[in-house]
Formats: C-alpha cells, sequence, structure tokens
C-alpha cells in the first residue's frame, strides 16, 4: 500500500513538473490570446441577440401597434379574463363596456388580445370553458 502511495504521488509530481522543464530557457510560457477570445464572444452575442434579444422587441413593437390601434367597438380580452366591447379610449386607458349599461375603465396596459371576429372570441370563451371544466374535474378529484 505504501509502495503505491509513493509511486503514484512520484508520478504526478513529474506530470505537473513536465511543462517546466520542457521550456526552453529565456522563451516566455505561453498565454492565451485574444485572437481566439473576440470571435467566440462576437459569436456569443449573436446567437443570445438572435434568440433572446430580437424576440422581445418584436413582441414589444407589436404589442405597441396593438394598443395605438385600439378604437371603440373593438371587441377585447383583458388579462384577467373580462370579455368587453370597447365604449371609448382615453391616453392611457380604455373604457369596456362589459354588459349593458356597465362600463369599467382599464389601463392599457390590462388588454391582453384584441379580438378581430366573432369567431375568434367563440374560440376563446370556449376554451376558458373547457379549461374551467377541466379545472373542476381535477379539484373534485384531488378531495
Amino acid at each position: 500500500m505504501r509502495r503505491c502511495f509513493w509511486t503514484t504521488s512520484a508520478l504526478s509530481v513529474f506530470l505537473m513538473a513536465v511543462p517546466v522543464l520542457s521550456q526552453e530557457k529565456g522563451v516566455a510560457p505561453p498565454t492565451a490570446s485574444f485572437g481566439g477570445i473576440i470571435p467566440m464572444m462576437l459569436i456569443m452575442f449573436a446567437i443570445i441577440y438572435f434568440l433572446m434579444i430580437r424576440p422581445e422587441q418584436k413582441k414589444s413593437k407589436d404589442r405597441k401597434a396593438m394598443m395605438e390601434g385600439l378604437k371603440k367597438g373593438d371587441k377585447i380580452i383583458t388579462i384577467g379574463g373580462i370579455m368587453g366591447t370597447v365604449h371609448s379610449v382615453k391616453d392611457t386607458s380604455v373604457v369596456v363596456r362589459v354588459a349593458d349599461n356597465t362600463n369599467v375603465e382599464f389601463t392599457k396596459a390590462a388588454i391582453a388580445t384584441i379580438l378581430k371576429d366573432e369567431k375568434t372570441a367563440d374560440k376563446a370563451v370556449k376554451n376558458d370553458e373547457v379549461k374551467e371544466i377541466k379545472d373542476t374535474k381535477e379539484t373534485k378529484e384531488k378531495k
């Protein structure tokens, strides 16, 4: 056991010393150059830009265009799930008619989507109902 320990430690010392002993006198050890690092950094930045930054900028631009295009009579869904029709548009807020003689004022940031036609609105309502039914079934099963 002792012989194995000395052999292993002697071998590890030798392997660590080989690079130092193999260098010529007066020659500086090799260092990392920026020629290899800079292209790698540029490639990584390009990947991050096209996978993360650019899609977020596009989403933000589309959302801003949606908010600027909001007009009276548009059917909308808020982030809270309330569906209604735009009654009037102000600078930073929107008055939404959710039922007869029931108007609610929301900030423009609270609008999730603008429904283009009746089919889209029906589909959104149907998806919410299906999700609600699934949620109720899951809670009943847990009890």
